[in-house]
């Protein structure tokens, strides 16, 4: 299978062959047709597979042109760093369309963040916190917003922004298409997805909290006191002893 024989549309196949992709990864195979259709969407995968461009490319369709001043799409992170990855897969898959996106997370000057929203967008990526702070004083609107995207959810759950997602998702239009994207698939997740969910496609393509792949996981069993010198040791020598790790 090939990326046009998912539905997207020439600008976007555009933009994927410009990164040299050609055939998509099992989470895209079974996410995108599913955005594009429409329905909400429960998918677990490891971090690595694809994740970001699985409901960046269906969105970025869905939302066709620039529109009015307020986003109509809203993914939600739990970290900056992850904010800014996402932000740069909307630039790279949009490259070709008159879409525009911004960026707000905390830890950052807040008015050029202010200033990107009051000169408008059709996505938005936020960290919860930062975008509270700036809803609540009448500077993000939105009242607009017809796709909602919960990217590592799990991360989010584990930092316990389960309070604050409850308070963006009183924000939020009652209708609007759900997405629930997470690197584990567990059973907190599972609860999130029953309530903010409604007829979900379910994507799960690992296992229930697998590891990923490429992460070689080693354990050392070691007295307190001798910890410090193993890291050391590590650190100089790796794993292996061929060699340091940076």
């Amino acid at each position: 299978m090939h990326f046009s024989d998912l539905g997207l549309e020439p600008e976007l196949l555009r933009a994927v062959a410009d990164k040299g992709y050609d055939t998509p990864t099992p989470i895209q195979r079974q996410a995108i047709p599913a955005v594009l259709a429409g329905r909400d969407v429960l998918a677990g995968a490891q971090t690595g597979t694809g994740k970001t461009a699985g409901f960046v490319l269906p969105l970025l369709q869905k939302l066709g042109s620039a529109a009015g001043r307020a986003p109509r799409v809203l993914v939600l992170t739990p970290t900056r760093e992850l904010a800014a990855q996402v932000a740069q897969s909307v630039k790279d898959y949009g490259t070709h369309k008159n879409l525009r996106a911004r960026v707000i997370f905390g830890g950052a000057g807040e008015q050029p963040q202010i200033d990107g929203l009051r000169a408008g967008c059709d996505l938005l990526i936020a960290t919860p916190g930062r975008l509270l702070d700036l809803a609540n004083r009448g500077l993000a609107d939105l009242s607009k917003v017809e796709h909602l995207v919960l990217d590592e959810a799990d991360r989010m759950l584990d930092m316990g922004f389960i309070h604050d997602i409850r308070r963006v998702l009183r924000l939020l239009p009652e209708k609007r298409q759900n997405l629930l994207f997470s690197a584990t698939y567990n059973d907190d997740i599972r609860a999130l997805a029953a309530r903010l969910l409604t007829d979900p496609v379910h994507v799960e393509v690992t296992p229930r909290n697998s590891t990923a792949e490429r992460v070689e996981q080693v354990a050392y069993r070691v007295d307190k006191e001798h910890k410090r010198h193993l890291l050391v040791h590590l650190f100089q020598h790796g794993i292996d002893g061929t060699g340091p790790w940076f």
